[in-house]
């Protein structure tokens, strides 16, 4: 892990992650610094909080805005089929405050370089309460094995890498 993060620049690209546990369904950001996660912003995919992303919509951009007022936010913007930039405003405001919060935590690590498979340890091992928290956990943890090096999977607490390999396209 490094001493310090890697300054964030204004436009990250980004991965967007659909995924389904029972019958809720999630959208994961996932900001990209040099091919690695270095941010998520993620939690229901929800219509009612203006989260109307296309179904073809799978990368783009997350952009950090310094308002006025000193205050962040951070937008997501994708250009759709007729090549033309959208730009859906405060990403950083469309998800429940208990998932923003895990996201955070998340992010923090992603930032300072824990390894993809350490984080991923790191997640599963959280002892939530709801079934919806756990369901978000789960997703979440199936959207960052996407960025396992060489089919790598994360290792389950005792465990090593070395005979635990499963095909990443069986995970998307």
């Amino acid at each position: 892990m490094n001493d310090s993060p890697q300054k964030r620049p204004a436009e990250l690209e980004c991965d967007v992650v659909r995924f389904q546990n029972n019958k809720d369904k999630w959208i994961a950001f996932i900001g990209l610094l040099d091919g690695r996660p270095y941010e998520i912003f993620t939690g229901l995919a929800d219509d009612d909080e203006g989260l109307l992303i296309p179904k073809s919509v799978s990368k783009g951009k997350i952009i950090r805005v310094v308002q006025e007022d000193g205050t962040k936010r951070y937008d997501f913007q994708f250009v759709n089929t007729r090549g033309f930039k959208t730009t859906m405003e405060g990403l950083s405001y469309k998800f429940d405050k208990e998932f923003w919060n895990y996201a955070k935590l998340i992010s923090g690590v992603l930032r300072y370089g824990m390894p993809i498979d350490q984080v991923i340890k790191m997640i599963s091992g959280l002892q939530m309460d709801s079934e919806s928290i756990n369901s978000w956990k789960v997703g979440v943890e199936r959207a960052l094995k996407k960025y396992l090096p060489n089919e790598e999977t994360a290792p389950k607490d005792g465990e090593s890498n070395e005979d635990t390999t499963i095909p990443t396209d069986s995970l998307s």
